[in-house]
């Protein structure tokens, strides 16, 4: 086969999965953005079927359509609430992935080594460029494909772990074995030993032992970390991705696999550092420490909550002339979106002016609430982030909360020992009336009581928000 071909369509899809990432920045252009994508899969898919070394075309095939209509079928069933779990499990197939390819890297090498000089003369695809590499070559082969099995274990288990906290299957709270950061450090260190031990001899043992402790690693960094900070994790998972595969096309010698996995990963840990920033915390407290840490006793909050029912609700937005509207993930729970949309539209017929506030790591995914909102059409010149609209608070008649605790809760500026101390949010509690649309008096997925619902100008809106909503939408004038 052409490897110039090959090489033509591999530059051609990684300029696409760049104009892809690029466009995946703006809510205009992520649509067209997303075809970008999927043309650039297609191509590289294309290429390498096409490309030299290629063996079992039917069995290639087979399982390429066999995971597209899987894709297909989980694609159509998930849904818009479940995407982050979604992205979690997703993030663990290519982890895994990264840990097979990596083994059977491996196993070639001693298929290889085995052999003589004859018989490799004869060799094709990958086997014949590993029996072409000289010492010190298949000494880095060796580190590489080392790497890549350790980022991509990590990776496997920690995205697990991240899909059962998001999915409510594993308890959302910070947990450590005692002497957690000791055990993390130990099986660090051991996975460092194991590489020497590697590099050597190219020991199976030891790669087997290295795997075992990365997935230990990915699973315990994970456990340890709150139900808070999983925004980040979910893009830190995504950059732990990126790199995995970066490693494997090092190891494969595929240079769009490591264009696109460099892609991956730098964007991942780009997002992952603006998520700590906007949260106010460390990366490395974040990934090391988890969520939850404090310095003393938190503040005791007094008062009570004060509900308000749908008449009390709409008599407010009918007197208000400027709205705010704070979306959280209550809102994707509830699968409010629409019933938002509709209340927008509404609202903004009656002359009003109304925009949404977006926070940061609302939701449990980077840019989650943009993605829903999009999806029901709510005008993309209304949706607002954190540092656009925060200063207008005071002057907002109404601001309405849809689902949302910690990214509205003044504890953060007011409090030194809360575990969100110093974290950015959306002061909304400076509007004139706070509404609440809330299922009940819980504190949320995070465990974080909130002030601003004891606020004198707070009134809590109870209820599933969709239904809620709902029965707000006809007494709108």
């Amino acid at each position: 086969m052409d490897y110039g071909f090959t090489t033509a369509a591999y530059v051609v899809a990684a300029v696409l999965f760049i104009l892809s990432l690029g466009g995946l920045s703006g809510q205009e252009s992520a649509k067209r953005a997303v075809w970008y994508g999927i043309a650039a899969m297609a191509l590289a898919v294309g290429a390498t079927l096409y490309g030299p070394g290629l063996g079992f075309w039917w069995l290639s095939l087979a399982l390429i359509a066999g995971g597209g209509a899987i894709g297909w079928i989980v694609a159509k069933r998930v849904q818009m609430t479940e995407m982050p779990q979604l992205v979690a499990a997703m993030h663990s197939l290519v982890g895994l992935a990264a840990v097979f390819i990596g083994f059977n890297t491996h196993i070639e090498m001693i298929r290889v080594a085995a052999m003589d000089d004859a018989t490799r003369e004869a060799l094709t695809g990958f086997a014949a460029t590993v029996a072409h590499k000289a010492g010190v070559e298949i000494a880095i082969l060796r580190v590489e494909t080392f790497l890549g099995v350790f980022i991509g274990a990590v990776t496997f288990t920690g995205s697990i772990i991240a899909f059962g906290k998001l999915a409510g299957k594993v308890d959302g709270k910070a947990k450590k074995l005692p002497g957690g950061h000791l055990l993390n450090a130990t099986a660090a260190i051991v996975s460092i030993a194991l590489l020497v031990v590697y590099l050597q001899s190219g020991s199976t043992l030891a790669l087997l032992g290295m795997t075992v402790a990365a997935f230990f690693i990915g699973y315990h960094l994970i456990m340890g970390i709150g139900g808070a900070d999983m925004p980040v994790v979910v893009s830190m998972l995504n950059s732990y991705s990126g790199w995995a595969a970066a490693a494997i096309g090092f190891s494969l010698s595929n240079d769009l696999l490591i264009v696109i996995g460099a892609l991956v990963g730098s964007s991942g840990a780009i997002l992952s550092y603006i998520m700590c920033k906007a949260m106010n915390r460390s990366f490395i407290s974040v990934i090391l420490g988890g969520f939850g840490n404090t310095t003393g006793p938190q503040m005791e909050v007094t008062g009570e909550q004060i509900a308000i029912d749908a008449e009390g609700v709409a008599a407010a937005l009918n007197d208000a002339d400027s709205i705010i509207i704070i979306p959280g993930y209550g809102m994707a729970v509830a699968q409010a979106q629409q019933s938002v949309s509709e209340l927008t539209r509404k609202l903004r017929a009656a002359g009003k002016t109304v925009r949404f506030a977006i926070h940061p790591v609302a939701g449990r995914l980077p840019g989650h609430m943009n993605v829903l909102l999009a999806e029901a059409r709510v005008p993309y010149d209304i949706v607002m982030e954190m540092d656009e609209i925060n200063e207008d608070f005071p002057t907002t008649d109404v601001a309405i909360v849809i689902g949302s605790n910690d990214i509205v809760n003044p504890a953060a500026q007011e409090d030194p020992n809360s575990p969100i101390a110093g974290m950015p949010v959306l002061e909304c509690w400076k509007a004139k009336q706070v509404f609440v649309s809330k299922r009940g008096q819980g504190t949320g997925y995070s465990g974080i009581e909130n002030p601003l619902f004891y606020k004198e100008n707070t009134r809590m809106f109870y209820g599933d928000a969709k239904k809620s909503l709902d029965a707000l939408l006809p007494m709108i004038d």
